[in-house]
C-alpha cells in the first residue's frame, strides 16, 4: 500500500495539471485515454503539498479529506504502518476517504471500521462578496 495524492481531470484540461505540477515543483502528470492525472507519491513531495494546504486551508468538505490524508501521511512518515496495528489504523482512514476500501482490501482485512470524518464548517460566503463602494 502506498500513499498517493492525485487529481483527475479530463484530458482537455491537462494544462491545468501541468500548472499545478509547476506550482508545487513535485509530482508527475500522465495521460490515460481521455483522463489526465497529476500524481505525487514520494513522501518529500507529499510533505510539500501538505505544507501548502496547512498554510492555505481548503474551504469545502475536501478539507475533511485533507485532514484524513494528513493523518495517513503521519502514520507512513513515522513508519507506524509497518505494524499490524498501524496498518489497520491506515486502512480505517482509507475507508473514510473517497470510495472507501476496495473489495480486495475489505476481504483481506475484515472488520476495518471507518474513522469518523472531521466536521468542516460551512464556508462563510459573506467573506467572498465584493465590497460595494458608494
Amino acid at each position: 500500500m502506498k500513499l498517493v495524492f492525485n487529481l483527475h481531470l479530463h484530458s482537455k484540461d491537462i494544462e491545468i495539471l501541468y500548472l499545478i505540477q509547476r506550482f508545487f515543483g513535485v509530482g508527475n502528470v500522465t495521460l490515460h485515454g481521455d483522463a489526465a492525472l497529476y500524481q505525487a507519491v514520494k513522501l518529500s513531495d507529499l510533505a510539500c503539498i501538505i505544507e501548502h494546504f496547512n498554510n492555505y486551508p481548503l474551504k469545502t468538505q475536501k478539507y475533511a479529506d485533507f485532514l484524513l490524508f494528513k493523518k495517513a501521511f503521519d502514520i507512513v512518515k513515522n513508519k507506524e504502518h509497518l505494524t499490524e496495528a498501524g496498518l489497520r489504523k491506515l486502512l480505517s482512514i482509507r475507508a473514510s476517504l473517497n470510495k472507501g476500501l476496495s473489495e480486495r482490501l475489505d476481504v483481506a482485512f475484515p472488520g476495518i471500521i471507518s474513522v469518523v470524518r472531521p466536521t468542516v464548517p460551512k464556508p462563510n460566503l459573506e467573506l467572498n462578496k465584493p465590497e460595494v463602494k458608494h
